[in-house]
């Protein structure tokens, strides 16, 4: 989707507001598409100086399997944006993540939208922060209820355990 800003462009200290939806159900993060509704975006793209900034968030449901304790999980989120447009990029070796360039007047929302949200993404989806996991031992989810597995005791300090157990 191309968001048309030929009317700011050329007028420091204009302002275009905007919003649009884009489906990134094709997004493969891990082993899982955590994208199945539509992701929402709005914002606005100010003429700063002649540099066009695109601030706003992006907002949608990650539907995921935790990678600690393979519950599934849905989890609302909120991603800030703040990206600058450009006309071309003068060195494309030393890529910022948060550069675009234009696509004639206007900018790729999808593409946009596609890199933040990828960006912002933890390495491991958890289904809570503070997630526990699974016990080693028996595979019991310790959200639910602790397990009740033995320690295992290291054998260098078996003589040790014989002393405490006297």
């Amino acid at each position: 989707m191309l968001l048309g800003l030929s009317a700011i462009i050329d007028c420091p200290g204009a302002s275009l507001p905007f919003s649009a939806s884009v489906d990134l159900r094709d997004l493969q993060y891990g082993q899982c598409y955590p994208v199945s509704e539509p992701v929402l975006i709005s914002g606005a793209v100010r003429n700063t100086a002649g540099v066009l900034v695109m601030t706003g968030s992006i907002s949608t449901t990650i539907h995921g399997i935790c990678d600690r304790c393979a519950s599934p999980f849905d989890q609302d989120v909120s991603i800030p944006v703040d990206v600058v447009l450009v006309t071309e990029l003068s060195n494309e070796e030393n890529e910022d993540e948060t550069v675009f360039p234009l696509v004639g007047d206007s900018a790729d929302v999808e593409e946009i939208v596609r890199t933040v949200f990828v960006l912002n993404l933890d390495s491991k989806l958890l289904c809570k922060p503070d997630c526990k996991g699974l016990c080693c031992r028996c595979g019991k989810n310790l959200n639910i209820e602790p397990c009740i597995c033995q320690k295992e005791l290291d054998p260098r300090f078996a003589a040790l355990k014989q002393l405490l157990e006297k």
